[in-house]
C-alpha cells in the first residue's frame, strides 16, 4: 500500500483539507461554547455515570437475588426433603 492510497490523496492535499475542516469544526464548537477542557470534563462525567450505573445495576441484581432467595430456597429445600422422604418410603415398601 503506498502513501497516497493510505492517506486518501497527496500528503499536502490531505493536510490542507484537514486544516480547513479543523478550522470549520473549531468555529462551530466555539459558537456552541464547547472547549477542549469541556469535552474532557464531559467525557469524564459520562464515564463516571456509566461506571456508577454499572455498579448500581449489580447492587440491584444482588438485592433481587437475596429477596428471591428468601422465598425460593426454603421452598426448594422443603421440596427436596419431601422428594427424598417419598423416595425413601418407596424403597422401604419394595423391600
Amino acid at each position: 500500500m503506498d502513501r497516497d492510497t493510505f492517506l486518501g490523496g497527496s500528503p499536502l492535499g490531505v493536510l490542507i483539507r484537514l486544516a480547513l475542516l479543523s478550522i470549520v469544526v473549531g468555529i462551530v464548537l466555539d459558537v456552541l461554547g464547547i472547549t477542549p477542557f469541556n469535552i474532557i470534563e464531559r467525557l469524564q462525567t459520562l464515564l463516571r455515570n456509566i461506571y456508577d450505573l454499572g455498579f448500581d445495576t449489580f447492587k440491584s441484581i444482588f438485592r433481587y437475588l437475596v429477596l428471591g432467595a428468601i422465598v425460593v430456597v426454603p421452598i426448594w429445600l422443603v421440596a427436596r426433603i419431601i422428594k427424598t422422604a417419598k423416595r425413601g418410603s418407596s424403597e422401604i415398601e419394595r423391600k
